[in-house]
């Protein structure tokens, strides 16, 4: 797969208790779903190798410390398995699935060989004897493990610590007996450390002097001398001490509390304590000193034979070497010089490295805790890389740097999302312009410690694209030097560009979309951007949208000067060529990527050079490199070679391709996910940055890459599958009953469930992303969602055991049974129906009034009294505890019962009956307002509201219209605002929850027919429908909109045959037929690539603009059915090809005469302006030159355009036009490398020769006589080259046979003269004039190389020159490393040329100037290889040429081969003999 040469890896896993290790010279660590392995020395870290196998999260990891197998490491994962590996070769040993709970700490026994401990979340600890494949489980405690440690000196040992603060002592030789339980911590266990002695006398002297603070806080008791001689462990908790036990007593014999450092700034914030963890490390060569780290982030070296605050030293003292978030592991090694170093992981991010003489860091390695999305090379600083990361932050490398190779520095200010795009600023150093996918564009200086500047305008979707450009208007910035030149461009999800003013930010940014639609007067609606680039020289822009056009403006003002319809999917990558190659030429190229697998290079020269009135269409690239297999996300262009490009895709290669040849050169597999970015280095010609979805960059280089293509077939698989080790993306799932874990994949939920969850880790930054189809990257630049398969001990069945199987049941008394209780039920409901009776109103008074007897009788007596009294107070005092009575009293009594049975109602869940008695009371406005507050009105009280007056009504709508939005009940309420005649918001409401089929109906019925907000709906509804991929209906909104323009586009989107076909046909409809005819053209092609050339006629047959087209394609087909050797031109399909009866016919005369026979005949084509009128078509559609990586069919319609134009030149008497059409024919098969099919052109084109042709020519034009004598030349060379397979086949043949040492019979002479008579055909090939030519391009081409070498030594040597100062300016740099280096790059710089400058200018001047006095016309006609001819001629038997031809061509090689190498090494025999 190819190794990277520098790579920045996944971020280590947060809350693991062992998840790196370093044993023999190698650090490893737990990232994501692998391990990887570091070389490790004081200077620098060097990536080793990645241990690749797990499909979830590695919880844990270490090397087995036992002397003579430090090759040989263990890592547990949360899939279930614990794996042994090899280092040596990367590869697994052995492994086992013994847990069936998710395993949470590791260790390998220092003692035992092959002795590996694990534990489980469930307190299931296993040992598993890797030798013998062996292992045994046991249950010390019903408790979630932390942590484990085995014991350096006792081999049964083994400490346990527990989530509550328990740490246990287990013997696995008496079946995991607890030997102690060490009881003092009172929250989890994070980390257990044995001492690495099994005594210090020194640690014991100063125990037994302990202060009464520091007691065993165990039993509370200082402990005596005997009982502190032992083995000591130290643990480390969240509850911030260090307690160190003795293993044979099990008593605590210190306690060490965690300082308050200024950093930390005092007590600790509850919400913060969540997110603690507490780790230590008992380094070998420092028995008496222990290790730990804090809750800032920084390490602390305790020395436990002091007290007080000279008990701990910080490590890092100076400013920036500490980390700045807590630290999860800690380990240690000691170098082959003896030196130990302390190796640290943090939630920061970094690996840092630690010298324990010193105290200091000695190195930081950054890691990566997102996808890397973008990366991007400084044009000021070389080697300055800026990384843009999905954990929200931007890494800045430094990639020159020869003091620190891992220099990077870490941005975070200000962004707080995914950085999604990133671009330098082209003349000032630091300013550095990044997206992100929340929409916001802002601007660093990164030499700056000050947060960033941000845009005042966002997107509203992920920023997709960054470029800095020329400012357009309405900008303008004034005189202040480099603020007028560039202004910032953004390109986002949502379709649009904005302008930014990168000075003034504040400021609102320009939609450049406006410019276009006013420059270019266009009203239809514009495509969706997605990306965008400027041409070096600023003056075009090139645009990419989302239906895989993309269109070239000419600044200031945005004229649209060409479309390119090549793509069909979303443009994803737009790459100019850089403007200083050799060729000027090559800085029109541009190329493309999209989300089909298809790199497509344009050549924009013609259109860009030669500006017409109306903008054109270009259809066919210029070259096509096919290999990968998935969509295209990133490319980058080579500044140190011409044409040579380099392209990420999602298969999860990266290819360099040679654009001009087609070719693919190199191809890098060394990433495990899709590749999302790509970029040259522009100070190494052989290398290349990739950045990808596993997380990690990658620097490689090309020439130790042992692939030149992207994998197809098993290869393909094989990569897809390591790819599907990554982890998989899931949606939330639902808590399992048997298992306290929530997830089982990238987050780590440690214990239970109110155990600290980190919010952002390497897994949880980029779960949901993909620039793809409706996100990034895509776009589809996004990523579809995934769901982790369920682990193979996770797939028991949760059914209840109160829930019967379906097997369990006998089917027909179960049907039987069902049948009669279903008719019963029915029955009983029927019967329960008739006789129910209506729920009473009045339930309180009801109940009263079916009391006893003698409670009746008392309320008889209270009713008279209250009825006799005269006073209505006292009627009032009567009746105050009977409330029920109101029903037979006055009014006011009858008031409260009603209000004592509403509130009844309302306790009981009857709202509606609150209502009604409130109604009853006369309370209409207090009835409907108490139900809008509790939101219980209904359509009955909206009924009642009228009564109380219109306002009040309508008020009472909009509340119901609230309440019913509320209950999601969108459509109901829409009915009731235009109960109330408000129209334009019952729209509004549909429209704003995606109802747009209902809010076309209503606008439509109520509103006039010219009403914009019908347009509106329709376009906002067609943009869904186009979102989701609906094209079809997004069409039919479009043409409910009055846009026909825009549905043809979107038809066409999905391009498939009957999309495009539908599409011309919609366009052609609405007068636009530029369009009609580009999607007719489109859908054409589609059908010859499945040969069907009927359909692909009928595709054109409507539009009289591509008559030119339809007679190319004919063509086409004719020439495909009558070449003899289709090899060449013939492509795989799975359709069944479909011919024309008249393709199949023998051809009587000519071809040209056939083929202009059909013409006449199927196409109605016979009049000279139709043929002037297809033949300039066709002339204004260029062809690029054709390479040996040409695909079939398109090799098939250039050689087919070439022989149409020569049969429109022959019908048009345009003789000196057709010799040159008829060279290109050939020159293209060999230029193809066909020589076959360059035999078949000329039999069918050619049958009789030129001399026909060269009849008809003019002999005062010397172009077209030399064309024909170009063309006679190529008849020659075919000729050539069947002599010389026919003499080396048939050796019976005697004209063959006619070399002297064979024998030579009698009648050889008449024999001989019939060969030197076909020798004499090959004399047009022995052309001075063109040997001369030829031999001025390859002088000029070898001067050119050797500058191009010159160029690139001269690079290196100024690189060795800056390397060398920085060493000398370094301080840290030892001074006896100087003079070694110097000489050394002394030596590289002085070191003189073999050629100097002015003698390689002088030469390419003199070649220039040679090449200046040939005339025009013979540069552009192609012509033979004459040296390749004159050795060919040469290699035949003497007795076959004739002196003179000979001699011809040893003068010719003898002039003229010294300037090639190769023909000069040919030749040499020939030459030696000659002489």
């Amino acid at each position: 797969m190819g190794n990277p040469d520098r790579m920045l890896s996944a971020s280590p896993n947060w809350y693991c208790s062992r998840s790196s290790d370093a044993a023999g010279g190698l650090f490893g660590f737990t990232a994501r779903n692998s391990v990887y392995l570091m070389r490790i020395n004081p200077q620098e870290p060097a990536f080793y190798g990645e241990l690749v196998g797990h499909t979830e999260r590695v919880s844990g990891f270490a090397f087995s410390h036992y002397s003579g197998q430090s090759h040989i490491c263990a890592s547990s994962s949360d899939d279930g398995t614990v794996k042994v590996w090899d280092t040596n070769t990367k590869s697994i040993v052995t492994e086992h699935k013994l847990h069936r709970s998710t395993i949470v700490s590791l260790h390998w026994s220092p003692l035992v060989k092959d002795l590996l401990v694990t534990g489980d979340e469930k307190g299931i600890v296993v040992c598993y004897w890797s030798n013998r494949n062996d292992g045994q489980q046991f249950f010390p405690e019903p408790r979630t493990i932390f942590c484990l440690s085995c014991s350096p000196h006792q081999e049964d040992l083994v400490a346990v610590g527990y989530k509550d603060g328990m740490i246990v002592l287990i013997d696995i030789s008496r079946r995991g007996d607890v030997v102690h339980r060490l009881r003092g911590h009172d929250d989890e266990i994070h980390c257990l450390a044995w001492c690495p002695h099994p005594r210090e006398e020194e640690l014991n002297q100063k125990l037994e002097d302990a202060p009464a603070a520091e007691q065993n806080t165990a039993n509370g008791d200082l402990l005596p001398e005997t009982e502190n001689k032992g083995c000591y462990l130290a643990s480390g908790s969240k509850d911030q001490t260090i307690r160190i036990w003795n293993s044979s007593t099990g008593k605590g014999v210190s306690t060490l509390k965690l300082p308050y450092l200024k950093r930390r700034g005092g007590s600790i914030d509850p919400a913060t304590k969540e997110r603690l963890w507490l780790t230590l490390h008992w380094p070998h060569g420092h028995p008496t000193q222990l290790l730990s780290s804090t809750f800032g982030g920084e390490l602390l070296l305790w020395d436990l034979t002091k007290s007080g605050k000279q008990k701990w030293s910080l490590l890092g003292a100076s400013e920036g070497q500490n980390h700045t978030r807590i630290v999860f592991n800690l380990c240690s090694l000691v170098t082959e010089e003896g030196r130990e170093l302390l190796i640290s992981t943090s939630m920061d991010r970094d690996v840092k490295c630690w010298d324990l003489g010193s105290l200091s860091c000695s190195w930081t390695l950054s890691s990566l805790g997102g996808f890397v999305y973008c990366l991007a090379f400084s044009p000021v600083a070389a080697g300055c890389l800026a990384i843009g990361v999905g954990d929200s932050m931007i890494r800045v490398w430094n990639t020159m740097s020869v003091v620190n190779s891992y220099d990077v520095k870490t941005l975070w200010q200000g962004i707080k999302s995914k950085v999604t795009a990133l671009s330098w600023h082209p003349t000032k150093e630091g300013s550095l312009a990044f997206g992100t996918d929340d929409g916001k564009v802002g601007i660093y200086d990164v030499f700056s410690s000050k947060p960033p500047q941000i845009s005042s305008t966002y997107h509203k979707k992920t920023v997709y694209s960054l470029c800095w450009g020329p400012p357009l208007p309405p900008f303008s910035f004034g005189a202040e030097g480099d603020c007028s030149k560039f202004t910032l461009y953004s390109c986002g999800g949502e379709g649009i560009i904005f302008q930014h003013h990168p000075w003034k930010l504040s400021l609102e940014a320009q939609d450049i979309n406006k410019l276009i639609q006013d420059t270019n007067d266009i009203k239809h609606k514009l495509p969706v951007h997605t990306e965008l680039s400027w041409k070096p020289d600023l003056q075009h822009i090139a645009i990419g949208n989302e239906d895989g056009s993309i269109e070239i403006f000419r600044a200031p003002n945005l004229q649209l000067i060409c479309t390119i319809q090549q793509h069909h999917k979303l443009v994803n990558a737009l790459r100019w060529h850089h403007d200083h190659s050799e060729d000027p030429n090559l800085s029109f190229l541009l190329a493309s990527g999209s989300n089909n697998a298809m790199v497509y290079v344009h050549n924009l020269k013609g259109p860009l050079e030669n500006v017409s009135d109306a903008p054109i269409t270009i259809t066919e690239p210029y070259r096509t490199l096919c290999g990968h297999t998935a969509k295209i996300t990133s490319l980058s262009w080579s500044p140190h070679h011409d044409a040579r490009l380099a392209s990420a895709s999602y298969d999860g290669t990266s290819q360099i391709w040679d654009v001009l040849q087609e070719e693919p050169l190199s191809n890098y597999r060394g990433h495990k996910g899709r590749l999302l970015c790509v970029q040259w280095s522009p100070v190494e010609a052989d290398q290349v940055w990739t950045g990808a979805d596993d997380f990690c960059l990658h620097s490689w280089l090309l020439s130790r890459q042992e692939h030149s293509r992207p994998p197809k077939g098993k290869k393909a698989a094989d990569l897809e599958k390591k790819r599907s080790l990554q982890p998989k993306i899931k949606t939330k799932k639902k808590k399992k009953i048997d298992s306290p874990k929530q997830e089982h994949g990238w987050d780590v939920v440690r214990g239970e469930n109110d155990s600290p969850l980190p919010s952002a880790q390497n897994e949880t930054s980029d779960q949901d992303e993909e620039r793809g189809s409706n996100e990034i990257v895509t776009g589809d630049k996004t990523m579809q969602q995934e769901v982790t398969a369920t682990r193979e001990s996770d797939t028991v069945t949760y059914m209840p055991p109160s829930i019967p199987t379906v097997e369990a049941r006998s089917p027909s008394p179960t049907i039987k049974r069902v049948a009669v209780k279903k008719e019963h039920i029915k029955e009983k409901t029927d019967t329960r129906g008739r006789k129910k009776k209506s729920q009473s109103l009045l339930p309180i008074s009801t109940s009263k009034d079916h009391r006893s007897k003698e409670e009746q009788h008392r309320d008889c007596v209270k009713l008279a009294a209250a009825v006799c009294c005269k006073g209505a107070d006292g009627s009032h005092a009567l009746l105050e505890d009977s409330v029920h009575l109101g029903l037979y009293s006055d009014r006011a009594t009858l008031h409260r019962l009603m209000e004592e049975e509403g509130k009844a109602h309302l306790d009981s869940g009857h709202p509606d009956l609150q209502h009604h008695i409130m109604l009853w009371k006369g309370d209409l406005k207090g009835t409907l307002q108490l139900a809008a507050e509790r939101g219980e009105l209904t359509d009955q009280l909206v009924a009642l509201s009228p009564m109380a007056g219109y306002w009040f009504w309508v008020w009472a709508v909009e509340s119901y219209v609230k309440q019913l939005c509320f209950q999601e009940q969108y459509t109901k309420a829409a009915s009731h605002l235009l109960s109330i005649n408000k129209v334009y918001e019952a729209v509004q409401l549909l429209k704003g929850n995606h109802l747009f089929r209902e809010a076309i109906v209503v606008a439509k019925a109520r509103l006039l027919s010219d009403d914009p907000i019908l347009r509106e709906l329709y376009t906002s509804w067609a943009a869904v429908l186009e979102q989701d991929g609906h094209y079809a209906m997004a069409a039919k909104c479009y043409l409910g909109a009055s846009s026909p323009y825009d549905a043809a586009k979107v038809l066409a989107k999905k391009g498939d045959l009957l999309s495009l076909s539908t599409a011309s046909e919609l366009a052609l409809l609405a007068g636009e037929k530029d369009l009609a005819a580009s999607f007719a053209l489109r859908c054409a092609q589609e059908h010859v690539t499945v040969k069907n050339w009927v359909g692909a006629k009928q595709c054109l047959q409507p539009h009289s603009s591509l008559l030119g087209q339809r007679l190319l394609l004919c063509t086409s087909e004719l020439l495909y059915s009558h070449t003899t050797e289709k090899t060449a031109i013939d492509w795989k399909t799975q359709a069944t090809p479909c011919f024309h009866e008249w393709a199949s016919s023998g051809i009587e005369d000519t071809f040209i005469t056939k083929l202009t026979g059909v013409w006449q005949k199927e196409y109605g084509v016979s009049t000279a302006d139709q043929y002037s009128e297809a033949y300039q078509q066709l002339c204004s559609s260029e062809t690029p030159p054709s390479t040996p990586n040409t695909i079939p069919k398109q090799l098939l319609l250039h050689i087919s355009q070439e022989v149409a134009l020569t049969t429109f030149n022959y019908l048009l008497k345009n003789w000196d036009e057709a010799a040159s059409a008829l060279l290109r024919s050939l020159s293209r098969c060999l230029q193809a490398g066909q020589f076959t099919l360059m035999q078949d052109t000329a039999r069918l084109l050619l049958p009789n020769g030129c001399e026909e042709l060269r009849s008809n020519l003019n002999p005062e034009n010397k172009q077209s006589s030399s064309a024909c004598d170009s063309l006679q030349a190529y008849l020659a060379y075919m000729k050539l080259y069947e002599l010389w397979w026919s003499q080396n086949t048939d050796h019976t043949s005697q004209e063959i046979m006619m070399d002297t040492s064979a024998g030579i019979e009698e009648d050889v002479s008449v024999a001989g003269k019939d060969v030197h008579d076909k020798m004499s055909d090959f004399e047009v090939l022995l052309s001075e004039l063109h040997a001369g030519f030829q031999n001025a391009q390859r002088e000029i081409a070898d001067v050119q190389m050797a500058l191009r070498e010159m160029i690139q030594q001269h690079q290196r040597s100024r690189q060795i020159q800056d390397n060398s100062l920085e060493l000398e300016q370094d301080p840290d740099t030892g001074s006896a490393q100087t003079p070694e280096k110097c000489p050394d790059s002394g030596s590289q710089i002085s070191a003189p040329s073999p050629v100097s400058l002015a003698e390689l200018m002088k030469k390419l001047s003199a070649a220039n100037h040679k090449l200046a006095e040939y005339p025009e016309y013979l540069k552009v006609l192609p012509f033979p290889d004459v040296l390749e001819s004159c050795l060919v001629l040469l290699h035949f038997p003497s007795s076959m040429l004739t002196s003179e031809l000979k001699a011809q061509a040893i003068g010719l090689l003898q002039k003229h081969s010294s300037g090639s190498p190769d023909h000069n090494k040919a030749a040499s025999k020939f030459l030696s003999l000659s002489s």
